[in-house]
């Protein structure tokens, strides 16, 4: 699309909204990528929000947001509800203008995000086990108190303040010609998308917008289709961060008419894509600030120039993280699980470890039991782990043992 959306904010709106999220916000650094360049033929640059204070993008909404309230509102302190980045964002923006605040946040919130947020001053208040609970719990406790409601994206002042990253964005690739943006409720690329759009037009040149959702949380490809903001049933994701039922309204009426494409991704594509911001660009990012190098990996993403991918957020759990690295290893063929069936005599488990020595494995864990489902008397089940080099070593490791006269079924 080149057409810019006459719908929500001006560019002029954008460019005052600086100065304010500046006192606040860093200008976080814009880190190139030889590995991504390479595999899509263009020069790609990783924003990287996940340095950014509070570890995302969301202190430029909701300082920007609350920057905006009257003495009066302020006086009755805000509330809000998230189950980490929003929280975090609202909770500092709150400590730095004087401001009282309450967030609601699901029972099972992680460690790291529920101190981060205490830490910057909030009350926080545990309820239900979704999101979906507090964010009630918030409307409830905002019509009680008077308390002022800071939503998550869906406001023209969030939208607004996370539109700045746009302008530095561009203030920090000039020659910019495609940016990757993931997409929760919309806040993010509603803002970026309109301010760059806005921003290119004035210039006389065009800019691609491209979103990405999880593919188990995406409610945009249907809702674009329909034409309207559609709820959809979510499915568990790794990129909780992004995990939003139903688009924004005005979110979505600016994605509509500014955004290019939005694609989705998988589990196993946003699991490679944080493992591979580990490796080869040494990058702490949440799953679903990674979502943007999903897209590059997975093949969804075509440039003919400079390409900018939003590393949105970098607040995991390292719990989390241990789980989602194992899950990028096996996703990118490195890491190989096997259940072999076994004649229960002596020397069995010495001759698959000299096989998976030969082929060059090494080997992680090991299970080996008599007590398995459905193993004959006669029989034992081993159950080994392997570090593999990559799909090709991982299929070499298997047909050593098949040549050797072992059945083993990849786990």
């Amino acid at each position: 699309m080149t057409n810019v959306s006459l719908v929500g904010p001006t560019l002029a709106d954008f460019e005052a909204a600086r100065a304010v999220v500046a006192t606040v916000a860093r200008v976080t650094p814009m880190e190139s990528s030889r590995y991504l360049s390479e595999l899509l033929g263009s020069a790609v640059h990783l924003k990287c929000e996940n340095l950014q204070r509070t570890g995302s993008y969301k202190i430029r909404g909701a300082y920007n947001r609350l920057s905006q309230l009257t003495d009066e509102e302020k006086s009755h302190g805000v509330v809000a509800a998230s189950a980490g980045n929003h929280a975090q964002g609202v909770a500092f923006a709150a400590r730095e203008l004087g401001i009282k605040a309450t967030i609601f946040m699901p029972v099972g919130v992680a460690l790291p995000k529920l101190q981060a947020t205490r830490d910057y001053g909030a009350r926080v208040i545990l309820r239900g086990n979704t999101v979906a609970e507090p964010l009630l719990a918030a409307a409830a406790y905002a019509l009680e108190t008077g308390a002022i409601l800071i939503p998550p994206f869906d406001h023209p002042d969030v939208v607004i303040g996370q539109g700045t990253l746009g302008l530095e964005i561009l203030d920090q690739v000039p020659d910019l010609d495609t940016v990757i943006v993931p997409i929760g409720g919309g806040g993010l690329v509603s803002g970026v998308a309109s301010a760059l759009k806005q921003r290119a037009a004035r210039e006389g040149r065009t800019i691609r917008v491209i979103g990405v959702q999880a593919e188990n949380a995406a409610a945009y490809p249907p809702s674009l289709a329909a034409g309207v903001a559609t709820e959809i049933v979510i499915s568990p994701t790794i990129a909780d961060g992004i995990a939003v039922a139903k688009p924004g309204l005005l979110n979505f009426q600016i994605v509509r008419d500014v955004v290019d494409e939005v694609v989705t991704v998988t589990e196993d594509d946003t699991a490679r894509a944080l493992l591979v911001l580990l490796e080869r660009a040494k990058l702490v990012v949440e799953p679903a600030g990674a979502v943007a190098v999903a897209a590059i990996l997975a093949g969804k993403i075509a440039a003919s120039g400079p390409v900018v991918a939003i590393l949105s957020g970098g607040n995991i759990d390292p719990l989390l993280m241990q789980r989602v690295i194992s899950h990028g290893l096996a996703a990118s063929g490195r890491y190989l699980t096997l259940r072999i069936m076994l004649p229960d005599r002596p020397g069995q488990l010495a001759r698959i470890s000299e096989l998976l020595a030969e082929a060059h494995a090494n080997v992680i864990e090991v299970l080996h039991t008599r007590h398995g489902v459905g193993l004959q008397i006669s029989e034992v089940e081993l159950n080994v782990s392997v570090e593999t080099r990559g799909p090709d070593h991982r299929q070499h490791v298997v047909d050593v043992l098949r040549s050797a006269g072992y059945d083993p079924q990849i786990d």
